[in-house]
């Protein structure tokens, strides 16, 4: 096996990522909290990408912002602008990129999923052996993780940032005759009610995949129902 997860991530600009969250958050906490996750996020990524054995790269937008985040990326990390006018063009850019790299099992998963586990990169990749595509689902009907042996055009040509993202892509496979397996459902942090699903985690020990998140909504009292 020859493989990569591909992490996707945007700049931490206040008024640009993370705009669900405000209010009551405000734009620059917001930019803060996700600067927290994405830290969070690849560091977890490289210690699963180092145990299955994966390349790990961070996919950028804008593409003036990979110097940036590059500095603050484990080193194993390759570092690459993203390419595409939309979400969905982006993502089969990558998928294309780095099956002509040679690679035959492709994840990527998103910077706002911040408690998503190794064992779900683990199962994804086994699925691969006799499943050509493998989606984690999210709780508002887009999804986390995707798995893929190669490139399958025309599956994310529909719009990504909708509550039909998930449908929308089985529809797409079902067109391509693709061999599918979802997992079971975990969750983004897009909007400020799934800080819930983030403290619900927590109590069952998430702490060691996200602790750059969690300490900032602890220091800035931002849990609902904080004071």
């Amino acid at each position: 096996m020859n493989g990569a997860v591909v992490v996707f991530a945007r700049r931490p600009a206040a008024g640009r990522v993370k705009t669900r969250l405000s209010p009551p958050l405000s734009p620059a906490q917001a930019a803060e909290l996700y600067r927290a996750m994405l830290a969070d996020v690849l560091a977890a990524t490289a210690g699963f990408a180092e145990h299955l054995r994966l390349a790990p790269v961070l996919a950028v937008t804008p593409p003036e912002a990979c110097a940036e985040l590059a500095r603050h990326a484990p080193a194993d990390y390759q570092v690459v602008a993203q390419r595409g006018a939309d979400l969905s063009a982006r993502m089969a850019w990558a998928v294309a990129e780095q099956a002509a790299a040679g690679r035959d099992r492709i994840l990527l998963r998103g910077s706002d999923s911040p408690a998503l586990d190794g064992g779900a990169l683990s199962e994804a990749l086994a699925a691969l052996d006799d499943h050509d595509l493998v989606l984690c689902p999210d709780r508002d009907g887009g999804y986390n993780l995707v798995g893929l042996r190669e490139p399958a055009p025309g599956l994310f040509e529909h719009p990504m940032s909708t509550g039909r993202a998930l449908e929308d892509t089985l529809a797409g496979a079902r067109r391509l005759a693709l061999r599918v397996h979802v997992q079971q459902p975990r969750f983004d942090l897009d909007r400020y009610q799934d800080l819930r699903w983030l403290a619900a985690a927590r109590a069952d020990g998430c702490e060691s995949l996200c602790p750059r998140t969690l300490a900032y909504l602890d220091a800035h009292a931002l849990w609902p129902g904080a004071a």
